[in-house]
């Protein structure tokens, strides 16, 4: 999926509501009850759809590997604190 280079300009209402347009809807697969997950940047706001396609990207990500111990609570959140350092490692690799 290519990002276009076309800038559209919104409103928001009195509530905080904005509509996306109908062509960044179709490009990012957004229909009618799309939840979305909020993020403040150094750049602005970001707003990522949680669609169909995002949650098959991230089938998988703590999965375990082959001898690996059994899920428990507190295992589940070493992995994903380790994994978020990992996010977070390239996030910061990528933005400079």
């Amino acid at each position: 999926m290519s990002l276009t280079e076309k800038f559209d300009t919104v409103r928001f209402t009195t509530k905080g509501q904005v509509v996306i347009p109908l062509r960044l809807r179709k490009q990012f697969e957004i229909e009618d009850g799309t939840k979305a997950v909020v993020q403040a940047t150094p750049e602005g706001i970001l707003l990522k759809p949680v669609t169909a396609a995002l949650i098959r990207q991230g089938r998988g990500i703590l999965k375990r590997s082959p001898g690996s111990r059994s899920l428990t609570q507190g295992s589940l959140k070493e992995d994903w604190a380790e994994h978020k350092k990992r996010e977070r490692a390239l996030e910061d690799r990528n933005a400079g």
